[in-house]
Formats: C-alpha cells, structure tokens, sequence
C-alpha cells in the first residue's frame, strides 16, 4: 500500500493539531502535576496521562482503527492498540506526550510532545512541538522539515571548539571514551528531551545528538525529521534504525547517533575506535 502525498499532508495536519492540544494541556498543569517513580528508574506524572489521552482521542476522532503505541500504559507498562481490521492499513501513531518529564516534573521550561506515524515500520510523518516556545518541527514522506512552516536543514558544520552536540543526560558508569572525547572536541548541551534535541539537529543547532537508552516514542518523529532534514540517523554501529517490527516492540532500548552528514562518519568512529 502506498499513501498519496495529500493522505500523506492530511495525517500531519491531525498530528499537528493533537500535539498542540497535548502541549497546551501540559502548559496548564506543569506547575501542579505530580510526579511519581514506574518501573524503579522513570518518572512519572499525572499530566503525562492526561496529555497522552488527549492526543489520541483527538488522533482517534479522525482514524478510529489505525493504531497507537505511547509511553504510558497501565502498570508501568506500555500502551499499546494494534490497527484494527482493513481500515487500519497497518499505520501506528507513536506518541510521546511529555519528553523531558523529568525536566517537567521540576518546572523547568524545556519539554516537548513527539508524535510520529509509522507505516511497515518506517516513519511516514512526524512531529516534535515545543510548547514552551511555540516551536513546532514537521516533516512527510517526501516533503521537506519545517520549523513553523519554514524549511530547515541540517547544515554541513564542523566538529569544533564552537559546534555544539547533545548527548544522554546520565550515565550510570560514567561516559563511554567516545562522548569523552566530543567534550573535548565540541560543546556538550543536554536539553532533558532527546525529541527536542533531534529536532535541533536537523534544524543545524546541534551538529549531532547520541543516545544510549533511547526507547521508539523518543525517537521515532525526531529521527525522521532529521533524515527529512538532510542529517543521518542510525544506531552506534551506523546500521539504519529503520525498519522496525512495531507489533513485537515492547519498549526495549536503542541506542541512536542522529548527525549531518560531514560529522556523522567521524562520530561514529569515536564511538567505535576498535573499527578505525
């Protein structure tokens, strides 16, 4: 099955519309939501299902049998609602409602909701929305990235003593020798929001941002915006992140090195220096 670009610009416009919804409600409540620990080693708030809900209903009023995967099901668990029947063509929505929870459960201004649609395990249209700044990144299937309607790009700039990178905001271990040495080499900024700063990859902010924990809803719209934008997004091992088999997925890990294109080749040689 393949969508036409107007089905394609139809199914942004809803995510669009369902992310700002979901950031408006979050806005409301970060200075009142509780937060609680799930599964021993995340955050948790009430505003995080509140805002997931009012996504996907909004999602759900306008394609009822597509499907849903979102960080916050019952039990500490993932929610997760195959399409349902013919109508549902295999299309997943990921929604991420809050990423940066912890940064929101702490009433610091720097959070954003990422939706993406998903179609044989490769994005088809994605979004990250910054409610704090009004800031939203788009991007379609064979359209361009867009920062509220205008085209963004990767850019081509330099490791340097001036670039900056994004990288995990913990690490239990301490960092690998290869984020050590971007430190050395480039400015270490960590937003709280992996979703955010693979938007700020691809609007050339940030020359690159790793991960080493990553789950689907964190980077399923961010990563392909990126690509939209011109950048590369793969694992550490450079292997493609896509596709990916969304009815098995539960909510195991990735790692993810999201670049433009002059400085991808050269990170990825300093996370994997045996392969140099």
């Amino acid at each position: 099955m393949t969508f036409e670009y107007r089905h394609l610009s139809r199914m942004l416009e809803v995510a669009v519309v369902s992310a700002r919804l979901g950031g408006q409600r979050a806005m409301e409540l970060v200075n009142y939501s509780k937060a609680s620990v799930k599964n021993d080693n995340e955050l948790v708030t009430d505003a995080d299902r509140q805002c997931q809900q009012i996504i996907i209903d909004r999602i759900k009023e306008n394609y009822p049998d597509h499907g849903f995967i979102g960080e916050e099901g019952t039990a500490g668990k993932i929610l997760k609602q195959s399409p349902r029947g013919s109508d549902g063509s295999g299309v997943w929505w990921v929604v991420d409602p809050i990423d940066g929870t912890t940064n929101f459960s702490h009433r610091i201004l720097c959070f954003s909701v990422s939706i993406a649609v998903m179609f044989e395990g490769v994005p088809i249209a994605g979004v990250v929305f910054d409610p704090t700044t009004d800031s939203i990144f788009t991007a379609v299937k064979g359209g361009e990235a867009q920062l509220n309607t205008t085209r963004i790009a990767a850019g081509e700039d330099s490791i340097s003593r001036f670039a900056c990178f994004g990288t995990d905001s913990h690490f239990e271990t301490g960092p690998p020798a290869g984020i050590v040495e971007m430190m050395k080499r480039a400015r270490l900024r960590n937003l709280g929001s992996l979703a955010l700063q693979l938007a700020y990859v691809a609007k050339g902010s940030l020359i690159s941002t790793t991960d080493t924990k990553a789950k689907l809803w964190d980077i399923a719209a961010g990563a392909f915006i990126v690509e939209q934008a011109g950048g590369i997004a793969t694992n550490w091992k450079g292997e493609k992140i896509w596709p990916i088999d969304i009815e098995s997925y539960n909510g195991e890990k990735f790692s993810i090195l999201a670049a433009n294109k002059k400085v991808h080749g050269e990170i990825l040689g300093l996370l994997n220096p045996s392969q140099g």
